[in-house]
């Protein structure tokens, strides 16, 4: 009786990486592309008003995210964006020391 054995993959943990950009950053690049394309991409420039600051934004990405983890800038937007104070209780109960009646 042997033990029954299949391949898989050594790298799984691995982040999906196209062109050395994670998706978040591919959506953002090509979102910032086509809303500039959509809004000025009429006017004659389309090269500087198009192109060029979608190109900047992707190089000030590639070099502004090396060393940080993954996915750092949602986790950086989620936590700009949530609420500045948590709180464990609701805000209708009020907490008394103890040894202290009211």
């Amino acid at each position: 009786m042997s033990i029954k054995t299949t391949q898989v993959s050594k790298c799984l943990d691995k982040k999906l990486l196209i062109m050395g950009y994670e998706v978040p950053d591919l959506l953002a690049i090509f979102l910032l592309l086509s809303v500039l394309n959509l809004t000025v991409g009429q006017l004659g420039a389309k090269l500087f008003l198009v192109w060029l600051p979608t190109i900047s934004f992707a190089l000030i990405l590639r070099y502004g995210k090396r060393g940080k983890p993954e996915n750092y800038l949602v986790h950086m937007l989620r936590h700009k964006m949530g609420p500045k104070h948590l709180c464990a209780f609701s805000e209708s109960e009020k907490w008394v020391s103890p040894g202290r009646e009211i």
